[in-house]
């Protein structure tokens, strides 16, 4: 079966941009050649530094004939609307279309218009252009003459050359003739921009990727990050070390090299006295380099692993020692920050949070400071956390935001206020809250358990949360610029993965409603049916968040039995009548208790005796917390409700005694409230 070849060779594209644009460039051919009736077998796309690569196989080589049956006009209608019919069939006239008659709409004209199938190269000639030129890079640019012009190519960094060639086993490859932005297709590439600049012509892409493989390019960014990964455990190995391994790192350095070279350099162990996630921090960022440690320990090794596009010819000791050079260099700056940082306590630095602006409507950093701190003691005692220390940690949170290493390296706030806390002999929980404070920042992130972390991280969250509700300013669809959702799932995993008991109500209903919302996708991810927390939010008073997700829990194990279910369905008869029977009679027409002395059937009478014990029983058990009791209370009703049923007639000719039935019903609907509004229970 043919298949196609697609090369677009460009200078470097960034290594963050590498792995979508290899997806787009697939999505986007494979997609237009589907659309134009062209299936195929199968798609693989690469990138390198330089290029991105397309291989379709099992195309066919044509396109399919197609016949198309089009309707016309009446027989007899105006010229204006047979002139139109013949443009639109692209018949020259109506001779060329036949006469169909229908018995209700009489006779119409019908073109028969038969297409053959194109050459795929002649349909991938077309459609190739109108990709290039319209690539969805995140950021691209326009080159050399002819850029001023509105129509100009754009691409991510200047495009050199497109291979575009389309083969079968048996016959020759073809170039798939096209030009874009001055650039005409061909089946000439090149190798590694210095090992082998020289260019070469490719057929297909079973030769392709070997001559790229022996012109010192691995196309595959999988097989590059394994290349890179496996030398560097060996190096280490080799050296009595371990790798400490980074698979973002892993990613970015796979696209900064088409022939990966690992090698290993080293800086001086005095700076080894510097905290170790500064070193790697520092080497990470400014070198895109692997630190490494002694297996077993924590604490890093003087050796780095940098990973070099090229096969050096005096084995890598030049470029080992410009790294050494530069990674010196960093490290004495990482340095003079860090013993900076020690010579000045984080109290000192509160002043500066007050000249620092938080959110023009919020006020300054010191001024949220300051809240956090207030909220924090207030948090404390529900925590279990000691309110003075809780107060301080929140005081010295943010105070490493003007330090000199977080400045530096902000991805590095919070550990190193845990670091600059410890050093002035902070308590043990207050330095960590300093850093925790932060967490959770995703759903795999680690929760406080520390109480005094859990207080500040609260009082962190609820502060950010409470302030842009106060100011209007909350997520929108897709749109959550101040990360609030996350804000607010944190809050949820610290008190329900902690069994904290905290009330949300003063912070308002529609706050309490977005919790409401985010509570339902923590739940969801575990497993919980999103219709039980609805049933339980819509009962009064529900704020907070651990009774909520333990009466869910309860409510789930209920309605899993055949007793449980049984009562649903009892429950939803019940409610379908009372709803009948209101539109009739007025809301609220049943409220009224119900008259025991109008209960003529035994099943009325065991309904009401059961529904006065299950509602004491239940009410009980929820002031004891105990909402297991308390579902268990409600499966009793199961039998009674089922006997009412099946032998009572609710309407009865008797007024007084429908009305008497229609309010022992309803004695029945407000007895299920007292666990759950079973109304808003799907299934």
């Amino acid at each position: 079966m043919p298949d196609l070849l697609l090369e677009l060779f460009s200078e470097e594209i960034p290594a963050r941009m590498q792995a979508q644009a290899a997806a787009d460039l697939q999505r986007l051919v494979t997609g237009a050649l589907v659309d134009r009736g062209l299936t195929y077998e199968g798609a693989q796309s690469f990138a390198t530094p330089r290029r991105l690569t397309l291989h379709v196989v099992g195309l066919p080589a044509r396109q399919p004939d197609t016949r198309e049956e089009r309707k016309g006009p009446r027989v007899g209608a105006p010229d204006a609307a047979v002139q139109g019919f013949l443009k639109s069939a692209g018949l020259a006239s109506l001779a060329d279309a036949t006469i169909v008659s229908d018995p209700k709409k009489g006779d119409s004209y019908v073109a028969h218009i038969e297409r053959p199938g194109r050459a795929t190269p002649e349909v991938l000639a077309d459609i190739m252009p109108g990709i290039v030129l319209a690539f969805p890079w995140p950021k691209s640019m326009r080159w050399g003459r002819g850029s001023d012009k509105p129509d100009a190519l754009r691409w991510v960094r200047p495009l050199q050359s497109i291979v575009c060639t389309f083969s079968s086993d048996t016959e020759e490859p073809e170039i798939v003739p096209f030009t874009v932005g001055g650039i005409a297709s061909g089946d000439t590439t090149r190798g590694h921009r210095f090992m082998a600049p020289a260019s070469f012509s490719v057929k297909r892409f079973d030769d392709y990727a070997p001559a790229l493989e022996k012109a010192k390019v691995v196309l595959d960014p999988e097989r590059r990050k394994s290349i890179i990964l496996h030398d560097a455990r060996d190096l280490t190995f080799a050296q009595g070390l371990e790798l400490v391994e980074d698979e973002a790192l892993l990613n970015e350095v796979a696209g900064l090299v088409e022939w990966p070279v690992v090698l290993m350099g080293s800086f001086d162990e005095s700076f080894l006295a510097i905290p170790p996630e500064v070193i790697r921090a520092t080497i990470r960022a400014n070198q895109k380099c692997f630190v490494v440690r002694r297996p077993g320990e924590t604490r890093l090794a003087n050796r780095f692993l940098l990973t070099a596009n090229i096969e050096a010819s005096d084995g890598g000791v030049a470029i080992v020692g410009g790294n050494e050079r530069v990674v010196r260099a960093r490290l004495s700056d990482a340095k003079f920050f860090w013993e900076t940082d020690l010579k000045v306590p984080l109290a000192d630095r509160l002043p500066k949070l007050d000249s620092i602006v938080f959110h023009e409507k919020l006020g300054t950093q010191g001024a949220r400071v300051k809240r956090i701190a207030a909220l924090a003691r207030e948090l404390a005692p529900l925590v279990g956390a000691d309110p003075a220390l809780a107060e301080r940690a929140a005081t010295l949170a943010k105070t490493d935001l003007v330090s000199e290493m977080v400045g530096e390296f902000p991805e590095l706030q919070g550990l190193m206020g845990r670091y600059y806390a410890t050093h002035q002999g902070e308590h043990a929980s207050v330095a960590a809250a300093v850093e925790e404070h932060y967490r959770p920042q995703g759903p795999s992130d680690r929760v406080p358990t520390d109480p005094v972390s859990i207080a500040v991280a609260l009082a962190d969250k609820l502060d950010t949360l409470v302030g842009f509700w106060s100011i209007d300013e909350k997520p929108t669809g897709s749109k959550d610029p101040y990360a609030l959702r996350r804000a607010a799932l944190g809050v949820i995993r610290i008190v329900i993965e902690n069994g904290i008991r905290v009330r949300l109500l003063p912070h308002g209903a529609d706050l309490l409603s977005f919790f409401a919302d985010r509570l339902k996708v923590y739940l969801r991810d575990k497993g919980a049916r999103h219709d039980l927390i609805d049933a339980v939010f819509a009962l009064p008073g529900q704020d907070d968040l651990l009774m909520v997700v333990r009466r869910v829990e309860a409510l789930g194990k209920l309605l899993d039995t055949e007793d449980g279910e049984n009562l649903l369905a009892g429950h939803r008869r019940a409610a379908n009548i009372l709803r009948a029977e209101e539109k009739k009679d007025g809301a609220g027409a049943f409220d009224a208790a119900y008259d025991p002395a109008l209960l003529t059937q035994d099943e009325e009478r065991a309904l009401a005796d059961i529904l006065d014990r299950v509602r004491l029983e239940a009410t009980a058990a929820l002031r004891r917390e105990d909402f297991e009791g308390a579902t268990r209370a409600l499966a009793l009703l199961r039998p009674p409700v089922d006997a009412f049923f099946d032998k009572v007639t609710v309407n009865a000719d008797d007024a007084s005694l429908r009305l008497n039935r229609l309010r022992l019903l309803n004695a029945l609907r407000q007895t299920t409230l007292t666990v759950a509004d079973f109304s808003r229970v799907g299934g």
